[in-house]
């Protein structure tokens, strides 16, 4: 299992990385993994949505805007990539996601879809705003607290995480 999360971090870090370098050449977004620069991620979904293409036809770029939201909360938050498990992809629709260090996983892949059909209650800063520095009682290992960490979310397939339904 630990060699499957280090692939799958090592891989989705590159993906981020090539990702930036290749837009970054050809539209000089501002896409430096800070969490401001989330609000460029939303301004580029919305761009793409407001073209009036399908999200097929824009789905490489959706993908990358997500790994690039995710990579932003592994620099900035302390997550990790994951592999999802058969369920988890299920349930998201998406085969990675990232783990938060309160143990809950998220995708983010699946919140810049989301975005890019809802609109602008889709926010990715948002998205990490609400997720950054939030604790989780019921973790096991944690002193005081007992319980189970949840992979799942309520089926919100683009939102992530536990029952929060973000």
């Amino acid at each position: 299992m630990e060699r499957t999360r280090l692939s799958a971090d090592l891989r989705m870090r590159r993906h981020a990385a090539e990702f930036v370098r290749d837009v970054t050449a050809r539209s000089r977004l501002p896409l430096d993994y800070s969490v401001a620069s989330l609000r460029v991620v939303d301004f580029v979904v919305d761009g793409l949505r407001k073209s009036g293409r399908d999200r097929t036809a824009v789905g490489h770029v959706l993908f990358g805007l997500g790994v690039y939201a995710g990579e932003v909360l592994v620099r900035r938050a302390g997550a990790v990539w994951v592999e999802f498990d058969e369920g988890q992809r299920e349930l998201f629709g998406q085969p990675v996601g990232v783990r938060m260090p309160d143990g809950r996983v998220w995708n983010p892949l699946g919140k810049v879809v989301k975005r890019f059909e809802a609109g602008e209650r889709e926010s990715l800063r948002t998205f990490y705003l609400q997720l950054h520095g939030r604790a989780r009682t019921g973790l096991p290992g944690l002193p005081g607290q007992s319980g189970s960490a949840a992979a799942g979310g309520a089926g919100d397939r683009g939102a992530a995480g536990a029952s929060d339904g973000l």
